[in-house]
Parts: structure tokens; C-alpha cells; sequence
């Protein structure tokens, strides 16, 4: 079965145009709550978050009237972290949570993701079947069965309370300078009070959202803005997070950057010491840098690598009992913790290994020399497939040889844009260069 209206991550585009319009998340609402709602005789609720994107008024008055036409019961949320969801989805009891956030991109996007009741994101063949409803009669409830919505004030307090229960019980931040930048997004209430009420001395940036300026100039994709803060107050440490505050970059004192990947790469050391890394084995995907691949072997943990998600991360660390993985891009999954990437608990992990070891972030921020990596994007039109044309396909090809050996090629389409993202890395910075730049040219020629 074809999916059409799914990406990598829910549903994501353009606010007020295909699929981003109001009658398509009304339809999307009715089909989600009529898979969902397969008993009528018993009461089913779904849970609703959002970020802070103007747009996001519009579609969660659409999803609920959607829902509610199929008889599910809503309990709306407003602005919380995507994390945030997936705890209330299980810990309420409801049969679907939706987060409607564009995660880090511009205000202009949003995008749709659903949860099941475990609250894990959905899978693609879940999703499949949700999009084959679309394309017929959505049988709605009867009018005695119509839905109701209200919105809940305690979704973010349980939320913090859930976060601030991952800091160690003996540790406290008390004497520690800590940047916080909050995208403008879904977190700027909730991070900046855990780290607080934690102890931290706290320096907010990017929690004035106006529902225009998520992700404007600030947050885990824009850290100029967190550096220059970390330095101008003399911080110790800087966390940055996205607009739905999945994703997570931490600053040094001195405004240095550590990915998600070096991140993922302190923990997995520090969890195998302690016996809490779950078969030795990080999960990330194919985007994580080989030096990380590199460093993991050395101190004999295994990465295993997974498609270009942090759902299909999760997916692969469910099905192998993992309890660590995520993405270079800042997603990292703590399944002990979150169903899915946590900024703010990722950031307090960082944290208490900072206080437990007394090591300033500098010496924690790098634990290996990444390989030099560059991703160019090239952006294509609807309906086109410039990497199926024979010219792309022998710039390709022609690149993976002059690679081999000493590192590799990766070329996909996005799952969340428009986009043709060509990324290679390599021993010899000259070199990976010339092939990313000879494949882009391509790609352009194609189109």
C-alpha cells in the first residue's frame, strides 16, 4: 500500500497549503479517531500538543473537529514539547496523542505527527492503513456519540515534574550558570523552570514566541545566539533546543559545540561503565559521523545503524531492547526515560555528568575526532525524481569510487522538505568536496 501524505515524521508542509490546510487535518482527524475508535461502546480520549507557530491554532481546531465527528474525546494541551505527548498519551490513558509542530523548521511549516497509546509513534504500516481511510467514507459517530474537547492545565506540570525526575536524586545544579535557548518554541516555559527550580543560576534566550519566530535565528539549528550568551555572562554550559524541543546541541564555556553525536557517544561510554547500556549497542543512523563508529569500537560498543528518523531509531532500540540511541541531527533517545528524542532530558544528562565528575562541559563536550563531513541540500519540485536520471546515476556512482576506502556517500530524498540531501564524508576534506560539489551539479542539471 502506497503512502502518499506520511514522511519520515507524520505529516509536514507549507501552513496553508496541501497537506497543510485546515480541510486536510480535518479529514486526517476523522480518519485517525475512526482507526482508532474501532469499539463504540466504550469512551476513547486523544491528547493534543503543539508548539508556538501561529498556524497551529488553525489546525488544532480542525483535528479536533475531526476527532470529535468520530466520537473521540479531546484533551487539548496547548504549547508543550513533543516528548511531552508521548509521556500524556500513556500516563492519561488515551487511545492517540498528536503534536502538531514543524520541529525545526521556519514558522511558515508545520506538520502533524500521531502517537499510539503506548505512546510510541505510529509505524509506517499504521500509517498506511490511516491513509487508506482518507481515500474513502469515513464513517462519522452518531449525534449522540459526538465528542468532546476541553483543554488541561497540568499536561506541562507533569511533564516538568517527569523531567526533573531524570536528574539524579543526589545531584543538584546549585553553582552552575546555565544558557537555556528555547527555540521560541514548545519548551520555553518548561526548561527554563526545571532548570531553575534544579538549582541552575539561568540565562533564557528564545522564549518571547510571537507565533512568527520559532526557530528565527535561535535554537539547536541557529547557536550563535546561545554562544553569545554562554560568553557575554560567563556561563558554564549552553543547551539548546528545536521548536518542539526533540532535539538538543550543547555549548561549552566557550561556546564550542558538541552534536548529537558526540553526545551520544559520552553517554554510551559512560552507561556501558555503569552497566545501564543495554547489549553494548548504540542505535543512530546512517547520517552519524564514522569517527563516532570509530570511537564506539574502541571501547567495544557495537553501532547499529538504522534510516534517517528518530522513529526508526526507536523502532530498531523496541525491537532489540536498546536503552540508547538517536541522531546526529540532536535527537537522543533515552528509552528509560522518553518514547522519543527528549531535548531537556538529554540536556540534564549532560548536566549531571558535569557535576558528578566536576569536569567543565570543554573536556565533555568531544569524546572523538569527527571525520570532516559535509551535507548540501538541493532543492527539487514536486513530481520530479532528478536521481533517477542516468546523469545523476554515474555522479554517483563515480563518486562512491573515488571514496572508497577512505569514506562513504550518502544521497537521500528528505522526508520532511523538498529536498535532495547529498552528504559525504572522508579522510581527505579536499576530495569530499569535489564529489559533493560534482554530484550537487548534477542533481541541478537534472532539474
Amino acid at each position: 500500500m502506497s503512502r502518499k501524505l506520511f514522511g519520515t515524521d507524520g505529516v509536514r508542509g507549507r501552513a496553508n497549503t496541501y497537506p497543510m490546510t485546515a480541510e486536510v487535518a480535518l479529514k486526517l482527524g476523522a480518519a485517525v479517531g475512526r482507526y482508532f475508535r474501532r469499539d463504540q461502546s466504550v469512551a476513547h480520549r486523544v491528547v493534543i500538543g503543539k508548539d508556538t507557530r501561529l498556524s497551529g491554532y488553525m489546525l488544532e481546531n480542525a483535528l479536533t473537529a475531526g476527532l470529535t465527528s468520530t466520537g473521540m474525546n479531546v484533551l487539548l494541551l496547548g504549547p508543550v514539547p513533543t516528548p511531552a505527548v508521548g509521556l500524556l498519551t500513556r500516563s492519561m490513558r488515551a487511545d492517540l496523542g498528536v503534536m502538531i509542530s514543524a520541529s525545526h523548521n521556519p514558522h511558515l511549516d508545520n506538520g502533524i505527527k500521531f502517537f499510539g497509546p503506548d505512546g510510541f509513534k505510529l509505524s509506517d504500516e499504521a500509517e498506511a492503513e490511516i491513509e487508506a481511510l482518507l481515500q474513502g467514507e469515513i464513517t462519522l459517530a452518531q449525534p449522540e456519540n459526538i465528542g468532546r474537547a476541553k483543554r488541561i492545565d497540568d499536561g506541562l506540570f507533569r511533564y516538568m515534574e517527569r523531567a526533573k525526575s531524570t536528574f539524579p536524586s543526589d545531584l543538584r545544579l546549585d553553582g552552575l550558570k546555565v544558557v537555556i535557548d528555547c527555540a521560541n518554541g514548545a519548551a520555553y516555559k518548561a526548561a527554563p523552570t526545571v532548570l531553575w527550580e534544579l538549582g541552575a543560576e539561568v540565562i533564557p534566550v528564545g522564549v518571547t514566541p510571537n507565533g512568527k519566530n520559532i526557530n528565527d535565528g535561535c535554537g539547536s539549528t541557529h547557536v550563535d545566539a546561545a554562544a553569545d550568551a554562554v560568553l557575554n555572562h560567563g556561563a558554564h554550559v549552553g543547551i539548546c533546543l528545536d521548536g518542539d524541543a526533540d532535539r538538543v546541541m550543547i555549548l561549552d564555556e566557550t561556546g564550542a559545540v558538541a552534536d548529537g553525536d558526540q553526545i551520544m557517544g559520552l553517554f554510551a561510554q559512560q552507561w556501558k561503565q555503569e552497566g545501564r547500556l543495554a547489549h553494548d549497542t548504540l542505535v543512530a543512523t546512517v547520517m552519524s559521523n564514522l569517527g563516532l563508529e570509530k570511537y564506539l569500537n574502541s571501547h567495544d560498543i557495537t553501532l547499529k545503524r538504522t534510516g534517517v528518523g528518530d522513529r526508526y531509531v526507536v523502532e530498531e532500540m523496541r525491537s532489540g531492547g536498546y536503552t540508547l540511541g538517536g541522531e546526529q541531527s540532536g535527537h537522543i533517545v533515552m528509552t528509560k526515560y522518553a518514547t522519543t528524542g527528549d531535548g531537556l532530558i538529554a540536556g540534564l544528562q549532560f548536566l549531571a555528568q558535569m557535576v558528578s565528575t566536576g569536569k567543565p562541559a570543554s573536556e565533555l563536550r568531544q569524546v572523538f575526532e569527527p571525520y570532516p563531513q559535509l551535507l548540501q541540500n538541493v532543492r527539487y519540485s514536486a513530481g520530479s525524481d532528478p536521481l533517477s536520471a542516468p546523469s545523476v546515476q554515474v555522479a554517483i556512482a563515480d563518486g562512491e569510487a573515488r571514496l572508497a576506502g577512505t569514506g562513504r556517500l550518502l544521497i537521500r530524498k528528505s522526508g520532511t522538505e523538498p529536498l535532495i540531501r547529498v552528504m559525504a564524508e572522508a579522510e581527505d576534506a579536499s576530495l569530499m568536496q569535489t564529489v559533493v560539489t560534482d554530484i550537487c551539479a548534477a542533481v541541478e542539471t537534472a532539474l
